[in-house]
């Protein structure tokens, strides 16, 4: 297939509402049944998880000390910018894809491309890295219980004696299945596994309130407001997950009202509970000594808690696999709406007639995640997650003040207020993370990018203007 350079107006072609809104009817819609209380749900499943399990520990003990509580505060502010962009463009333009939809709406062709390449990165190493913890907590209550993995079977190749690790892949594919069956069911299960968690999370916050010391407060800011400041920049990232609500705008009743509420209610729960906990933690252990892979679980432990601290190594595995569950529904969605349009092959934009959800593209992402996450370390591979969310955010803040300018009158059910200087805002702090982020990371991205530039102009600029209207 020959390479051609598309012309200008192409490349920035944008897509109106009316036209994404065509692409959610027909053969290939999505079936509508979400209601607020499972966008909620939604996000507090992805948000809440590791996080809170694992990085609150780090970021006291290395950079914030107590002090912690004020970097979740910061991070949650920075959140909040991005979250009511995302808001308005998921209220004003209910249809899957996310922030690769509303560069379309907003910034054209090109960009939707490049963020939704950046977005398939994103979520699916997301997918598979968190597999590969939900695999390595596994092991362990296995192996606990007296029933331990033989190594080759518990580990990737080259680490630890391993083959394949086989417990990630088989979350994966399991998560898989429940996706296939359909939207209601995985919110369902979803829902559960949310409840059980935040109870957990509720249950260490009620008992560890017991044990606070609050001379381990004392300094407070041992490492001073930079040190806060820090910790906010590593702690963001425990925020990730609420734009994974958005990928369900196609599938939700009534969107211009429900979304809003999904994507910032459980921004919002989830930064109480951050903070809160945060709190509890470093008042019930000395910050120095928090810097373990379990902090939750360690901080019962020390005050003598050993069966809470078994409670919430329970609360971590369900955490994780929410996680999973919401972030592999999202990739699919978004893969899902770039082969609607023609940029991807179209086979995987092809709905089932019974069960009203995209099979073959779920089926494809759960394949290519169960194969990274069983046979790669892709630890050093998850500061890609990071800058690909940051780079998301960035467009689709620069998208709402360049929408706003170019179709004021247009229908906004939920308006994020202060435009611009939210959006300006949402940019400059995430542009400042990325560019705390390791050089090596910075490097891999724009590989990535140049990868997916070579499919566009090869393939997805030369396809998609098959299945445009003809003007």
């Amino acid at each position: 297939m020959g390479f051609r350079f598309p012309a200008r107006k192409d490349l920035f072609r944008t897509k109106t509402i009316p036209e994404l809104m065509v692409c959610c009817a027909g053969e290939h819609a999505l079936k509508k049944v979400l209601g607020p209380l499972e966008l909620i749900f939604f996000g507090v499943g992805a948000i809440i998880g590791t996080g809170i399990f694992v990085i609150t520990g780090i970021a006291a003990a290395t950079y914030a000390g107590p002090g912690l509580a004020l970097s979740f505060v910061i991070s949650g502010a920075a959140c909040l910018f991005a979250a009511l962009c995302y808001a308005e463009f998921a209220a004003m333009v209910p249809v899957a894809g996310s922030a690769y939809t509303y560069s379309y709406a907003s910034l054209g062709e090109i960009w939707a491309w490049i963020i939704g390449w950046d977005l398939i990165l994103e979520y699916s190493v997301s997918i598979a890295v968190v597999a590969i913890g939900w695999s390595g907590y596994m092991a362990s209550f296995l192996r606990d219980a007296g029933m331990a993995l033989p190594a080759a079977l518990a580990n990737p190749p080259g680490m630890n004696g391993g083959v394949v690790n086989v417990p990630a892949i088989l979350i994966i594919a399991l998560i898989t299945l429940l996706l296939i069956s359909g939207v209601r069911q995985s919110a369902r299960v979803n829902s559960v596994i949310v409840a059980v968690k935040i109870s957990v999370v509720l249950f260490f916050i009620f008992l560890g309130a017991g044990y606070v010391d609050s001379a381990n407060w004392n300094p407070f800011l041992p490492f001073g407001m930079a040190g806060v400041v820090t910790g906010a920049a590593i702690v963001f990232f425990a925020y990730i997950g609420f734009d994974a609500v958005s990928t369900t705008a196609e599938e939700v009743r009534n969107p211009g009202r429900d979304l809003p509420i999904g994507i910032l209610g459980s921004l919002v729960i989830c930064t109480i509970l951050y903070i809160v906990v945060s709190l509890i933690l470093t008042g019930m252990v000395p910050y120095t000594l928090l810097s373990t892979a379990a902090p939750v679980a360690f901080a019962l432990e020390t005050v003598g808690i050993t069966w809470g601290a078994e409670i919430i190594s329970i609360g971590a595995v369900l955490g994780i696999t929410s996680v999973m569950l919401v972030l592999l529904y999202g990739q699919s969605r978004i893969f899902f709406a770039m082969s609607r349009d023609g940029l991807l092959p179209r086979t995987f934009s092809i709905v089932h007639p019974v069960l009203r959800t995209p099979v073959r593209v779920t089926v494809l992402v759960g394949a290519v995640t169960a194969l990274l996450a069983g046979l790669l370390p892709l630890e050093s591979m998850a500061e890609l997650v990071n800058i690909g969310t940051l780079a998301a955010f960035i467009i689709v803040a620069t998208g709402i003040i360049v929408l706003r300018r170019r179709n004021p009158e247009a229908e906004r059910p939920f308006r994020c207020p202060l435009v611009p200087l939210i959006p300006v805002l949402a940019v400059a702090f995430c542009a400042y993370l990325i560019l705390a982020l390791p050089t090596i990371t910075h490097l891999r991205f724009v590989i990535w990018l140049m990868i997916g530039l070579l499919v566009y102009f090869f393939y997805g600029a030369r396809r998609v203007r098959d299945v445009r209207p003809r003007a």
